[in-house]
């Protein structure tokens, strides 16, 4: 079936009059009107770790792929940057996702966290500040923070086309579809210290570098987060709870000790399913399995669609235990079941057609966060998947503020296409043709080895050379 296009729905009562038929509407409140700051929700302070942060908005980590080959930022980088800085956004969730390691990245033009590149990392801060500055006048309520990963399982450190996975464990489905056949991709224990080391050293320079925070990723397939369903792995780092969460409570010992008063986030994948792939018609289904599923962190085991909220509960208050306040809340993976991560009208070049209304996928994640947030309210928390809103998206994040169900609104695709939304939000007003509908061409560009980008809506990669290379793709493909 086509789902209703959002642009369909003119007014707040003709949106809610769909989600109430899609059994949702609970979980996403919709104002008639966002009021100009400093009327709304949205414009309001918060105060983390005695840092006040000026509004509600936080643009969230992306993965990019147009540094150099050594990990250090070019002029695409630093434009996107840039756009952070202009956005208006007061919490900056690292804009962008830096390997703590060369074998850590997602692709070979990721950003990498080495001595050698701390310079330049902190002029690529320097710059997002900077504009900032110039754009909206203080930066004393502006918290810049860098996310820290390791790509794990979806490693692809020296060709963009070739995995080389570092895994906490095997996985009974994700093995054969992503091609391990042996277990020299595991991790050892000594490794995985290691890399703990690493993390470590990262955050120390990520400090060096003048960034308020680190995130210490734990989302969306990649290792930190294959460690929380790590049940079949002998040793300290799997089997129960308390040893799927080392590797994080390590890091964070390391950090204190080594970066003192650097504050910290985790960005966490609350829930995960089976694997998806594309069924007769092309919509996702998931992957056959028969019996218990325990591979899926925050999953019912024995009906991985329905969220089990035990064990992500039980980490949450470890990270408040920790002294860990900011916390930004996902979903599944992009590589394995996008739907549920970032539900999308059109799917990426590698996906399936959505199985669902992506509105429902919106919801899901929006009562996710609700529920953290009523059962942990130490917890400032952090949204995403709010994109698929597209200009409904300020009417719910102003609903979903004022009612104290999510503390800030965070935006990824959007930003790429509209990095001006949030300023412009506050200011009573909002730009439609610079609204991201998302068609995936974000993801399925970089999927294909081309740079980050909104070819459909910015004017500046209309003209990069890649959007042809995306259109001759498409065409292909379609």
């Amino acid at each position: 079936m086509n789902y209703p296009r959002l642009v369909s729905f003119r007014t707040a009562d003709a949106l809610r009059g769909r989600l109430t038929e899609l059994g949702i509407a609970e979980a996403l409140p919709v104002v008639e009107a966002v009021a100009p700051a400093p009327a709304c929700a949205l414009s309001r302070p918060f105060t983390v770790d005695g840092r006040t942060v000026g509004n509600r908005f936080a643009i969230l980590p992306m993965e990019g792929w147009d540094a150099t080959r050594d990990g250090t930022p070019t002029d695409l980088v630093r434009r996107r940057w840039q756009r952070f800085g202009l956005s208006g956004a007061k919490l900056i969730w690292g804009g962008e996702a830096v390997a703590v390691r060369p074998d850590g990245r997602a692709n070979p033009h990721q950003l990498i966290f080495t001595e050698a590149n701390t310079a330049a990392l902190s002029e690529l801060r320097r710059e997002l500040v900077d504009t900032h500055a110039t754009h909206h006048g203080t930066t004393s309520d502006l918290l810049v923070g860098v996310q820290l990963t390791h790509s794990g399982r979806f490693a692809r450190p020296n060709d963009s086309k070739r995995l080389e996975p570092r895994i906490a464990y095997r996985h009974p489905l994700l093995d054969s579809r992503f091609g391990i056949t042996s277990d020299d991709a595991v991790l050892s224990d000594t490794e995985i210290a290691d890399l703990i080391a690493d993390f470590v050293a990262a955050a120390v320079r990520a400090q060096k570098a003048g960034f308020d925070f680190v995130d210490i990723k734990h989302c969306h397939g990649y290792l930190g987060h294959e460690f929380l369903s790590a049940v079949d792995r002998p040793g300290p780092y799997g089997g129960s709870l308390e040893n799927r969460t080392r590797f994080l409570r390590e890091i964070v010992a390391g950090i204190r000790r080594d970066a003192p008063g650097l504050s910290l986030g985790v960005r966490l994948s609350l829930f995960d399913q089976r694997p998806f792939q594309p069924g007769p018609d092309r919509r996702g289904q998931p992957t056959p399995w028969t019996g218990p599923y325990p591979y899926a962190f925050g999953a019912d085991v024995h009906d991985s669609t329905q969220i089990d909220w035990t064990e992500p509960l039980a980490l949450l208050r470890q990270v408040r235990d920790l002294g860990i306040r900011l916390v930004c809340l996902t979903a599944a993976s992009p590589y394995y079941n996008p739907h549920l991560q970032r539900p999308a009208a059109v799917p990426p070049s590698d996906g399936y057609l959505p199985p669902e209304d992506p509105l429902v996928g919106v919801a899901r994640q929006a009562a996710a966060v609700a529920r953290v947030k009523a059962e942990i309210p130490e917890l400032i928390t952090v949204g995403s998947a709010l994109t698929y809103l597209q200009e409904w998206l300020p009417a719910v994040g102003e609903a979903l503020v004022s009612q104290g169900r999510m503390d800030v609104v965070g935006l990824g695709r959007m930003v790429l296409s509209y990095p001006g939304l949030p300023a412009d939000v506050l200011a009573g007003r909002l730009e439609r043709k610079q609204i991201c509908r998302t068609f995936s061409e974000c993801t399925t560009g970089p999927r294909n080895g081309l740079v980050s980008g909104c070819f459909p809506l910015d004017d500046f990669y209309k003209k990069h050379p890649d959007a042809a290379r995306l259109k001759a793709l498409n065409a292909r493909t379609s």
